[in-house]
Order: structure tokens, then sequence, then C-alpha cells
């Protein structure tokens, strides 16, 4: 997921892809204690991605409110 993508959505979306991508962590997260986690990099993708999530999210609240 890039940033282009992530400023276009609205900030509904943008919610509901912050809790897919936490579920997704989550997730990732248990297989790595478990000791099945087979791509560890994906782990750190999806911080990123909550991070690109959140400060767009943030901007769009910013951007509402100065308006």
């Amino acid at each position: 997921m890039n940033n282009k993508e992530i400023k276009e959505m609205p900030p509904v979306e943008l919610l509901a892809k912050g809790r897919e991508l936490r579920a997704e962590l989550f997730n990732l997260n248990l297989q790595k204690s478990i000791g099945t986690l087979e791509k560890p990099h994906r782990i750190g993708e999806l911080r990123k991605d909550i991070a690109r999530v959140e400060s767009a999210l943030s901007a769009k609240k910013k951007e509402a409110a100065s308006a």
C-alpha cells in the first residue's frame, strides 16, 4: 500500500483499514510467538502501513478542524 492510495481514502475507510491492519498484525505476532511465522518481514511492513494510515487520518482531522 502506498501513500497516494492512503491519502485518497476517506476517513471512514482509513479507520476500517487501520482496524484491518491491526488485526493482521496481531495474528502475525501470534504466529511469531508460536513459531509458525513464514514471512517475518511482513510485520515491519504492517507496522509502517499502520503508521501511514494513522498519519493520513490525523492530517484529515486537522484539515477538517481548520475548515
